[in-house]
């Protein structure tokens, strides 16, 4: 219970934290800070502690290809935002990110599994 405490501490101290730099002069820094590997670390530190350094290096190498679905994400939001309201675009850079993450998925499961 207190893992999952601090977890959630940590992901509300996140979101507080981009409020923060969003009011900022350097805003765009808001940016930087999901991409800091918070919940990486618990999921390495999980994998690491719960299983083999293989299982540990195989999430590693999926976790470099998962930089493809948030890099849909971005690039679909960089152009919707230019022709629609600010939540359908996120809505769509969302839909975006779950196909690409599927497709992911799949090739992956295909190919390692």
């Amino acid at each position: 219970m207190t893992g999952l405490l601090l977890k959630a501490l940590t992901g509300a101290l996140v979101v507080i934290l981009i409020g923060v730099l969003s009011k900022t002069r350097n805003y765009y820094i808001a940016g930087l800070v999901p991409l800091f590997p918070t919940f990486a670390l618990f999921a390495h530190y999980i994998v690491g502690t719960e299983r083999n350094i293989e299982a540990l290096r195989t999430t590693i190498i999926f976790g470099l290809w998962a930089v493809i679905p948030y890099t849909a994400y971005l690039i679909s939001l960089y152009f919707f935002i230019g022709s629609m309201k600010l939540h359908y675009a996120l809505f769509g850079a969302v839909v975006c990110w779950s196909l690409a993450a599927w497709l992911l998925i799949s090739l992956w499961t295909r190919f390692h599994a």
